[in-house]
Order: C-alpha cells, then sequence, then structure tokens
C-alpha cells in the first residue's frame, strides 16, 4: 500500500500506518490543494480549527509534491505551535509530547515533504513505534478507490469513502462543549491519550 504524505495526518490514515511493517510514501504526485498534505484539523476553544502551511508554487503550473516549497514570508511555524498550546495545554499528555515536536516549529524545512517525513516518523516514535518510512521513486498508479491516496481528504465524507474505518470515541479537551470530534488530525490522539494512541488506533480500523 501506498501513501499520501500529509501534515500531521487524520486518524483514520494512522490507523493504517500503525499496521504495516514498512510505510511507503508518494512523493511524485501532483500537489492538490486544500488537501491534508500541508493543513491538519485540530479541536480548539472555539472549536475545530484548519492549521493550514503556506507554500511557493507556480500558478497555473503543475507541480510535483516533492518539488513543493515552503513559504516562511509569514510566521504559520508560529501560529501554529501557539494554535496548538491554546488547544491542548490542559490536555493530559502536551507536557510529555511537546517537548518532541516543538523543534518541528522552531526550526525550518525547505521542502512540504520533508517536514511531514520527519514529523510522520517523530509521531510513529511517540508511539513506540518502529516502522522504516520510505518514499516512492517513481509516481505509483492509483487503481481503485480503496487507494488511500484517493480518499483522505479534508472535503470527502469519511463515513461514505471510507467505511473500514469506525472512530473510536476518546477524551478531548474540549468533548463537553462540542461533543466528541472525530478524525482530527493524529495530534488531538496524542495530546489526549497519550500511550493508548495505539490502542484508540487498532480500534477505529474494522478491516
Amino acid at each position: 500500500m501506498i501513501y499520501p504524505s500529509l501534515y500531521n495526518g487524520p486518524v483514520n490514515y494512522f490507523a493504517r500506518l500503525v499496521r504495516e511493517e514498512t510505510i511507503l510514501i508518494e512523493q511524485f504526485d501532483s500537489y492538490i490543494k486544500q488537501t491534508y498534505r500541508n493543513r491538519c484539523r485540530v479541536s480548539g476553544p472555539n472549536g475545530v480549527l484548519s492549521l493550514s502551511i503556506p507554500v511557493k508554487r507556480n500558478r497555473g503550473v503543475k507541480c510535483l509534491h516533492r518539488d513543493i516549497r515552503i513559504d516562511y514570508d509569514k510566521p504559520w511555524n508560529k501560529i501554529h505551535w501557539k494554535s496548538l498550546v491554546a488547544a491542548y495545554a490542559a490536555s493530559p499528555f502536551f507536557e510529555y509530547i511537546s517537548d518532541d515536536l516543538v523543534g518541528f516549529y522552531e526550526g525550518r524545512f525547505d521542502f512540504l515533504v520533508d517536514l511531514n517525513t520527519q514529523m510522520l516518523e517523530k509521531t510513529l516514535k511517540i508511539m513506540g513505534l518502529d516502522i522504516p518510512v520510505h518514499l516512492t521513486r517513481e509516481f505509483q498508479e492509483i487503481t481503485g478507490e480503496d487507494d488511500p491516496r484517493q480518499f483522505i481528504h479534508p472535503k470527502i465524507n469519511t463515513g461514505v469513502a471510507d467505511p473500514g474505518f469506525a472512530a473510536e470515541p476518546y477524551h478531548q479537551v474540549f468533548s463537553e462543549r462540542f461533543g466528541f470530534q472525530a478524525n482530527l488530525s493524529i495530534l488531538d490522539l496524542l495530546f489526549n491519550e497519550g500511550p493508548d494512541s495505539l490502542s484508540v488506533l487498532k480500534s477505529s480500523l474494522r478491516t
């Protein structure tokens, strides 16, 4: 199975990744706007918040994901980190995990695929997993609707496109205010459940 390169991808993405012995990430697909490639969804004090990384690309020109550069003209990294602190400082495991993640928001990455890959590797290690992550050497054709590169998308109804996934409810900081918000970024799960995150992921995938 080949997976898209995502920025702190959603729970249904990681529910699949943690079952793999080796993870293969597509880097030669065409970059498409408004996907999880450069954004993630978290639960904040005002509801679900989308955190988006600005990128540099030539308008009207198709670009490969591997060639997309991150735009630091605006301090998105500082904004994202402040948003994560506001959303999860009161969560049970923020104190234990934040030191592993803050460096990604203090440093700089030229290419989006490098940031996504290194954050993926760090996230797996936080969960105690040692799964090798590799990037494709050429584009692999999408052969059907069950290809995760096809259906893991913020604008696609997960319940329809991913029938094998059934979000396992877990405690969220603002659940009393907004109820359980399903399939948010893996960060939401990690900050709220810590070492139990892996169990939640495995329980969320029925196939």
